[in-house]
């Protein structure tokens, strides 16, 4: 008998392991199938409440609105998307921009250190603080913004603490400043959040290894734990500056709607101006902008976390 015959054995063998292949395979599609059964509440969700409004706002963004104010979809066009080049868009876009990054400098600047008293301290102590980020979510956001309106008002506490020490009456209500400390105030928790995932996760025998090398407590901060906590900025800083720049609600009641904010201004040509495609226009180009930043966010920061 030829060396090379296949014996009874093998062949068994072979048809064995082709049968286990071959219900590990249906094995793994009923897993998929049971997967996309479970995931389907959330892709309908998805699809009705975000796919299907965006396709809405991007079919009025080519409209055309008569003379008499109506929109019509007959006449597609790009006039929405060329009016965005206009100089008081820009001003507008151009405010509302500064008035985010002011937030999202100041939140930072407040999120990091308290995030990373709250990482590095006991397990009670850090629960405690992490409960006290979120019990503002416990409020409904108008009621904490009518409550930012009570305190900086004339004759609020505020002005009254400071009439009473001598400094005379604070008036801070429909100031960029007010709206600054409820963007500040509103956004904050979305900021330490992530820090604080980010800083929990740091490896502190780096941080050791650095300052057993002579390192500063200042170079070790600025060399190690600053540049490996960077994903946690990232996601904090995309986290806060977006929804500040199209925030409506806290410039409105804070602002006055004294300067038109990018929020405000897309409400406008919605409710008062009557100019659909321009107000979807608007709307597109910054949900597109939520949408980038999120893929930036997920890409860069959200991996880490």
């Amino acid at each position: 008998m030829s060396e090379t015959a296949v014996r009874p054995d093998d062949t068994a063998t072979a048809d064995l392991d082709a049968e286990l292949g071959r219900a590990e395979a249906r094995r793994d599609r009923a897993e998929r199938r049971r997967g996309l059964l479970i995931a389907l509440p959330a892709y309908a969700y998805m699809v009705l409440f975000f796919v299907v409004p965006l396709f809405i706002v991007l079919l009025y963004s080519f409209a055309t609105r008569t003379s008499t104010g109506s929109t019509s979809l007959s006449g597609w066009n790009l006039d929405s998307y060329t009016r965005l080049a206009e100089p008081i868009v820009r001003n507008v876009v151009f405010r509302s921009a500064v008035l985010a990054f002011i937030t999202t400098v100041i939140c930072l600047v407040v999120a990091y250190p308290y995030a990373y008293l709250a990482a590095t301290r006991s397990t009670t102590i850090r629960n405690l603080m992490l409960i006290a980020v979120m019990i503002p979510f416990w409020t409904n956001f108008l009621v904490r913004n009518y409550t930012w309106r009570l305190l900086l008002s004339n004759g609020g506490p505020i002005s009254s603490f400071t009439e009473r020490i001598g400094l005379g009456e604070t008036s801070l209500l429909f100031t960029q400043t007010a709206v600054v400390i409820g963007l500040v105030y509103s956004f904050l928790p979305f900021m330490i959040l992530p820090l604080y995932a980010s800083i929990d996760r740091l490896d502190w025998r780096l941080v050791e290894a650095s300052r057993d090398l002579y390192a500063s407590g200042v170079q070790s901060f600025r060399k190690v734990i600053l540049p490996l906590t960077m994903p946690g900025v990232i996601a904090g800083s995309i986290l806060v500056f977006v929804p500040s720049m199209g925030a409506y609600v806290t410039p409105e009641l804070l602002g006055g709607g004294k300067q038109p904010l990018l929020g405000s201004y897309i409400v406008t040509q919605f409710l008062t101006a009557r100019n659909w495609p321009f107000g979807a226009s608007l709307s597109f180009v910054l949900m597109a902008v939520m949408l980038v930043s999120t893929i930036v966010y997920f890409r860069s920061g959200g991996k880490n976390l």
